[in-house]
């Protein structure tokens, strides 16, 4: 009879490879942002420097996938709908984030099948964070 070890479950932050490869998707995201016409609706609705949101996402993105809790120390409970409630978040924002995240997943070589899993999950919030009509 052979005993096998138990395996450990990781969780999608240690999937992709921790915080500097979290960060490296979200300057990655950003910079997509700024460099792709792709992408200029959805720049339009940041504020003219990127580093603060830049901070914000990585240490957001760290907790929500499992990892240390940087923006939640910080700011508390994210409450993302009431955050993005000031900004214009329509059909065509929603769709730019999502490709625009979709195409730093697959830049930054986050895994499959964990970059699906995370693309789908990113849809549905982003779909609930929409404030405008179609």
């Amino acid at each position: 009879m052979k005993i096998e070890e138990p395996t450990q479950t990781q969780t999608p932050f240690e999937q992709i490879g921790g915080e500097a490869n979290v960060r490296a998707l979200t300057e990655r995201f950003y910079d997509l942002m700024e460099l792709e016409p792709a992408y200029a609706q959805l720049r339009s609705v940041h504020a003219l420097s990127l580093d603060d949101a830049r901070n914000k996402l990585f240490w957001f993105l760290c907790g929500w996938l499992g990892g240390p809790q940087h923006y939640v120390e910080r700011f508390g409970h994210p409450r993302l709908r009431q955050r993005h409630l000031p900004y214009k978040i329509g059909t065509v924002e929603r769709d730019q984030w999502l490709a625009c995240m979709g195409q730093a997943m697959l830049e930054v070589a986050v895994p499959e099948p964990l970059r699906a899993i995370l693309q789908s999950s990113f849809a549905q919030t982003a779909d609930w964070m929409r404030n405008q009509q179609a």
